[in-house]
């Protein structure tokens, strides 16, 4: 099993997080990153749709997407993220195209992380809520664009011709909302646990109770630390960590 803490040093300076809904990753992920952006990592989120097919109340589309960038850039700014992209796609739409990919090629190979983060690719039989189309759109997406197009400088040239954006070789993957039997890294959030609470309350158009999703995400988050083996009282989020390009990777292999 992998230690998401040994990740937190000095050669983890950047951080570039994926989901497919403004709160997916207040849901998976935002404790793990107050830890980082609480060590100096910079991290930045893209939110790949609007949102515009949520909520409980009866307003206009673009009221909805207004009201949730607001509130995904002010749950970001509570973990400590200042920039979020917003790719613009239609809500329930998402599609692992050129279109979508050509973008997170651009973003990748603009930051150059350490680490991207994004939704898992497969499909949650244990809680299929966990498996909206976008949230498996998002994953392979972003899968697809990092291997083999971030770093193939013939995938999308036109980023180098008129961006200058080289290839770029993304270290690692992170997935969060994976299948249980994909997890393999557990990050004690105990004390940023009310970070990642207080990023989750900024989505208000999503609550219609409150304190409901307050214990769901609790136990979940017990659960979690449960499973990762960490001291009785812990709380945990949990990742499937994959390696792309390590010390013992052969370029094609």
């Amino acid at each position: 099993m992998l230690d998401p803490n040994d990740f937190i040093n000095p050669a983890t300076q950047r951080v570039l997080a994926f989901a497919a809904h403004p709160d997916d990753l207040d849901f998976g992920a935002a404790g793990t990153v107050a830890a980082m952006t609480a060590a100096g990592i910079e991290v930045q989120y893209c939110i790949m749709t609007d949102g515009d097919a949520g909520g409980f109340d009866d307003r206009d589309p673009a009221e909805t997407v207004r009201l949730r960038h607001e509130e995904q850039r002010v749950a970001a700014a509570r973990v400590g993220v200042s920039t979020v992209h917003f790719l613009g796609e239609r809500d329930g739409f998402l599609e692992p195209s050129h279109h979508v990919m050509r973008q997170i090629v651009r973003l990748i190979r603009q930051f150059k992380p350490q680490i991207v983060m994004a939704m898992h690719p497969e499909r949650n039989w244990e809680r299929i809520q966990r498996s909206h189309p976008d949230h498996l759109a998002c994953g392979e997406a972003v899968t697809r664009a990092i291997y083999p197009a971030v770093e193939n400088p013939f995938s999308y040239p036109e980023l180098i011709a008129e961006e200058g954006l080289q290839a770029y070789k993304v270290p690692w993957l992170w997935f969060y909302g994976a299948p249980r039997e994909r997890e393999n890294a557990f990050m004690d959030i105990s004390n940023f646990f009310e970070s990642k609470m207080d990023a989750l309350r900024a989505h208000f158009t999503q609550h219609p109770d409150v304190g409901a999703m307050e214990k769901f995400v609790l136990e979940q988050c017990q659960a979690n630390a449960e499973r990762g083996k960490k001291p009785a009282g812990s709380l945990a989020e949990a990742f499937h960590l994959v390696a792309v390009n390590a010390d013992d990777t052969i370029a094609g292999f």
